[in-house]
């Protein structure tokens, strides 16, 4: 990790074996969560506390198919919901707030590569992102490694982000920007 809480992997190395190995066991995990339905949520439950290493509370979901490079660096809150066909690649840290709710088709990105084409292969990049409390991220939202997006704050459908969201706020377009601030909010915590 450097200083901005970047990892930085290299090919060939110790590391490098490690990540790929938590790729083959993140897929055969999520192959198992992917035969499952909206009906068989107490073993959703079940196999994502396995993917992530930590059990997930009961009012925890998710609608499978799910997709991820890894999971074994996602943490998550109490009363999380995800929907359907997301991809979470969580290399660089996915830290997921209470009562968080993911649309479908979200994808959640903390790894990268160098823009260097000589170096592209060489190396992977992960950054983390925090998703604080009660945040709404819609429908096909892309989130961008190295970043928190603020408590209560709602991203519109199809964003990008690729810089920190201010709590309470509304963000959108590509690049996601503050469409307006989220007035009268109250957390679920009831703060």
């Amino acid at each position: 990790m450097n200083d901005d809480n970047t990892r930085i992997i290299y090919r060939r190395t110790p590391e490098s074996a490690a990540m790929v190995a938590n790729v083959k066991q993140a897929m055969e995990i999520t192959t198992k969560l992917n035969r499952l339905t909206f009906n068989d949520a107490d073993e959703i439950r079940a196999l994502f506390s396995e993917l992530i290493g930590k059990d997930v509370d009961e009012r925890f979901s998710l609608i499978p198919p799910f997709y991820t490079a890894g999971g074994n660096e996602i943490r998550i809150g109490r009363n999380v919901f995800i929907n359907q066909n997301c991809t979470f690649y969580d290399l660089g840290g996915l830290d997921i707030g209470d009562d968080v709710m993911i649309g479908p088709n979200v994808s959640i990105i903390t790894t990268g590569h160098p823009l260097d084409p000589s170096q592209r292969r060489s190396v992977t990049i992960g950054k983390p992102i925090v998703i604080e409390r009660n945040v709404w991220i819609a429908a096909s939202a892309i989130i961008i490694g190295g970043v928190t997006i603020g408590k209560n704050s709602v991203v519109a459908a199809g964003s990008v982000v690729t810089k920190n969201v201010p709590p309470n706020t509304l963000v959108g377009g590509n690049p996601a920007r503050v469409i307006r601030s989220i007035s009268d909010v109250q957390d679920a915590g009831g703060n």
